[in-house]
């Protein structure tokens, strides 16, 4: 038998810290994922994901367990290489020609003279905040 529990405000137990359960649905993410993008990727970590897909160098897609309720949901990612000691800018950000309310991806690449260049890249995080469907 399921079960409601109605409140406006959550609090720790000796009342010292409280959030409004507005906060909690609004201001949370409601999926993240921390991968491996080189070779054959793999999530270190994730919530709310429910695989990834290796869609050529540095271009990744994420999938979502629970989709959202619209495609305007904000993504933030970074990314890293440990095995490289080039002084390039390693930079990710997400790309609109993928963004589905069950999926969204993601372009790693470093900047040069020439412009950019994507790249896989060992670690990748991104966060995912927006409404649930």
């Amino acid at each position: 038998m399921a079960s409601i529990l109605r409140v406006n405000t959550l609090t720790d137990a000796s009342s010292n810290n409280s959030v409004a359960t507005s906060i909690v649905f609004s201001g949370t993410a409601k999926a993240w994922v921390n991968f491996n993008g080189e070779s054959s990727i793999a999530a270190r970590d994730s919530f709310n994901i429910s695989s990834l897909d290796d869609d050529g160098t540095g271009i990744y897609g994420t999938n979502f367990s629970t989709s959202f309720s619209a495609a305007d949901f904000v993504q933030t990612a970074v990314c890293g290489n440990e095995n490289t000691s080039s002084s390039t800018n390693l930079v990710a950000r997400g790309y609109a020609g993928t963004t589905t309310t069950s999926a969204s991806g993601i372009n790693t690449f470093y900047t040069n003279a020439g412009g950019t260049v994507s790249t896989d890249q060992s670690h990748n995080g991104v966060t995912y905040h927006g409404d649930l469907a």
